[in-house]
């Protein structure tokens, strides 16, 4: 099922900006997060990055948004790059704050000082287990 979802994003025939926001919180585990490092680091090989087509942000978040090891969409320009970047993370714990994560995706990332560009296709996937801390808060801040 996974690879099916890799090939229809990688098939995309018009430019497009991704944003990946991860869940890390304590009751994604240790051994999910890789699982799911493993998954983005696959996606990502398949996108057209080098030719400028396709760019790539990520940020992880529990109780708060970690910027530490975020990137924005004009941070790398190449498959390798964003892979490392990936390979890279580190997992931390915490409770499940979806709502600041998508606040400072809108707020922050996507913006032109961090790469978005006007008038390419935004798309922002949420990989969590489901358990927002707070559900209204989290529809408020949907991007």
């Amino acid at each position: 099922m996974c690879n099916m979802w890799i090939d229809v994003i990688a098939e995309a025939d018009c430019p497009f900006d991704i944003i990946f926001v991860v869940d890390q919180s304590s009751s994604v585990a240790a051994g999910n997060f890789n699982r799911t490092k493993n998954f983005l680091s696959a996606l990502v090989g398949k996108l057209d990055i080098v030719s400028g087509t396709t760019r790539v942000g990520f940020v992880k978040f529990s109780h708060d948004v970690d910027t530490a090891e975020a990137f924005n969409l004009d941070a790398y320009s190449t498959v390798a790059g964003v892979q490392s970047a990936i390979s890279s993370l580190t997992y931390g714990r915490g409770t499940t704050n979806t709502a600041a994560a998508l606040r400072y995706v809108r707020t922050t990332m996507l913006t032109s000082a961090a790469g978005d560009r006007p008038d390419v296709a935004n798309t922002v996937v949420v990989l969590t287990d489901g358990r927002s801390d707070n559900k209204s808060a989290t529809l408020v801040c949907t991007v």
